[in-house]
């Protein structure tokens, strides 16, 4: 008896791409675009779907990124952010049925765009100070709580972590142990929210061959990158992320 994937190639043609940078968002190399990783295949499927699709996949790029990235933790920070973002999750939890999808995503774009904006107008300067712990922890759990309703927990933890400086590899291996926890955390209540059905953990068992093949091109990537290009194309990511996540939220729906 065959499993009851999704056979839609329309599905396929946003789902593969979705998935490829998904993974190479999972090295730090491109940070940010991990998240129009849900917006493009919820041009198929509901996004609730979409977010269940990529679970096993997100599991198999993390534990990549774990194993490429483990000497370069910073752990200090990383204790700091993870209960901040477990607590998102427990947000999520609790909010996913009476918010939509849609609505979360167009504030996450609003925000990303904002922060955007605020670097280009104020450009940062060596001697600022460093974000407060307070202003972190606010944006860690908005990481927790989007990354839980729609994989879309770059943006706010970029905005928090990018004015700390941080060498390219340190910013990648703290932001791939984050999101490993954050993620773990995310099943049981998936779950039991009657999101992993059979239907969608055999679809992502047909993708699962590109999460290691984003993820190696990603880590490819960002050990042969210099900083200041780096956080260009997290910049990059972040706009375009954001620009879909407004128009998927206030504009097409």
């Amino acid at each position: 008896m065959s499993l009851p994937v999704i056979t839609s190639t329309y599905f396929y043609l946003v789902a593969v791409p979705a998935v490829l940078l998904l993974g190479i968002s999972k090295s730090g190399f491109g940070a940010g675009f991990g998240s129009l990783a849900v917006p493009m295949m919820a041009l198929a499927v509901p996004v609730p779907e979409a977010a269940a699709i990529l679970m096993p996949l997100l599991f198999v790029m993390d534990v990549l990124g774990l194993a490429a990235f483990r000497r370069d933790v910073d752990l200090r920070l990383l204790k700091f952010l993870v209960p901040f973002g477990l607590l998102g999750t427990v947000a999520g939890t609790l909010l996913f049925r009476l918010l939509s999808p849609h609505a979360v995503a167009g504030i996450v774009g609003v925000f990303t765009l904002l922060f955007l904006a605020q670097r280009l107008l104020f450009p940062p300067k060596p001697d600022d100070p460093l974000p407060r712990r307070g202003l972190g922890a606010l944006l860690t759990v908005a990481s927790g709580f989007t990354s839980f309703i729609s994989h879309a927990g770059g943006p706010p933890l970029n905005a928090y972590l990018i004015p700390l400086r941080m060498s390219p590899i340190a910013f990648t291996a703290t932001v791939a142990y984050f999101f490993f926890v954050v993620n773990l955390s995310k099943w049981i209540p998936y779950a039991w929210l009657g999101l992993l059905d059979i239907r969608n953990m055999a679809t992502s068992l047909m993708l699962m061959p590109l999460a290691p093949v984003g993820v190696w091109l990603g880590v490819k990537i960002a050990r042969r990158i210099d900083a200041k290009t780096f956080y260009r194309f997290i910049y990059v990511g972040m706009l375009l992320a954001g620009l879909k996540l407004v128009y998927d939220g206030f504009i097409a729906h």
